[in-house]
């Protein structure tokens, strides 16, 4: 079993990754298309719009449907990519402005955790892999909530076009913008198992809506609508079926002309509100001790959810190849 990416990574010095384009380079999209070219992801599909300078980061749920450690592995692999695209930020005119979150499989954006390795290694009373696998996903939600782990200029975005539960919904809550199509649904089942979320959505939901009111909806187990969260200031922009990446074009202007705006108001937002790698590993340790204190009827009931989904997806994923083939 390959093992999950190093969190640490993010920390690395950005003087030991490769430049983005020079600033005299009169076409700074070239190098990206080119590089982008030579890059192949077996968990990601990525599609780059030069003109919009968007990088569309697609989970291809080649996999499944939930943040495996493959997925974790090659999410923190594409954020490097482009923090080397970006160089030392100092560009006036950064090759990519937007990093989305997408998915390629109708009716699921993520949803979340590997709950069968969650099992595996409470059972084994693994606790180390269990911790590093959430400081995994800790690292992977802090670097796109704070421009890269660096404060970069890109503005990272959720599209989710599909259901976010669990771990995939603290990760769409770590960006900078939520889209959100109308029938998309967000749920945290953790409590449902005598759990809480514990990689992000503490942090990243208290501070979209009241703490309080987070707190009600984490200890709710229930499924919440894109519009319900929209009302609530959890999702930014609500977009009709099928209209996700118009919805987002539209929100962010012709070429991008709302973009120095955004950039400005995200990082003004995290000086206001600062959210540290320290504080998601932290909380996430907290949940690593909350986990060996679960009994095995709250592992069957993990599994039971975790069973349920697999059967979904299952039929979801017949119902695409069946619409691919025709």
């Amino acid at each position: 079993m390959k093992g999950p990416p190093r969190f640490i990574d993010l920390m690395q010095d950005r003087k030991t990754l490769p430049v983005a384009a020079a600033r005299d380079d009169p076409s700074p999209m070239e190098p990206v298309a080119a590089a982008l070219a030579r890059q192949h992801f077996a968990e990601f599909d990525l599609e780059f719009d030069a003109a919009e300078r968007i990088l569309f980061c697609r989970f291809a749920h080649r996999g499944g449907q939930c943040l495996s450690e493959d997925v974790l592995r090659e999410g923190q692999e594409v954020q490097r990519l482009v923090r080397g695209f970006l160089g030392d930020g100092r560009e006036r005119e950064p090759p990519v402005r937007f990093l989305v979150l997408a998915s390629r499989a109708p009716g699921a954006w993520n949803l979340g955790a590997d709950l069968k390795l969650f099992a595996q290694f409470i059972r084994s009373r693994d606790r180390a892999n269990l911790r590093r696998y959430a400081h995994s996903c800790c690292g992977f939600a802090f670097a796109n909530a704070t421009g890269l782990g660096f404060d970069l200029p890109v503005v990272s975005v959720a599209l989710v076009q599909g259901d976010a539960l669990g771990a995939g919904f603290e990760l769409a809550l770590s960006s900078n913008l939520i889209v959100a199509e109308r029938s998309a649904k967000f749920g945290l089942p953790e409590i449902l198992f005598n759990l809480f979320p514990g990689m992000g959505a503490v942090s990243f939901l208290s501070r979209r809506i009241p703490p309080g009111l987070a707190e009600r909806l984490i200890l709710s187990g229930e499924i919440f609508s894109a519009e319900q969260l929209q009302a609530l200031g959890a999702v930014d922009v609500l977009a009709p079926d099928g209209q996700g990446v118009a919805a987002l074009h539209e929100f962010i202007g012709r070429r991008g002309s709302r973009y120095p705006a955004l950039r400005a108001l995200y990082r003004a937002r995290r000086l206001v509100n600062p959210v540290t790698l320290e504080e998601l590993t932290r909380i996430a340790d907290l949940w690593v001790e909350a986990a060996f204190k679960l009994e095995e009827l709250d592992l069957r009931k993990m599994l039971h959810l975790d069973a349920a989904q697999a059967r979904r997806r299952a039929g979801e994923n017949h119902h695409f190849a069946t619409i691919r083939s025709n």
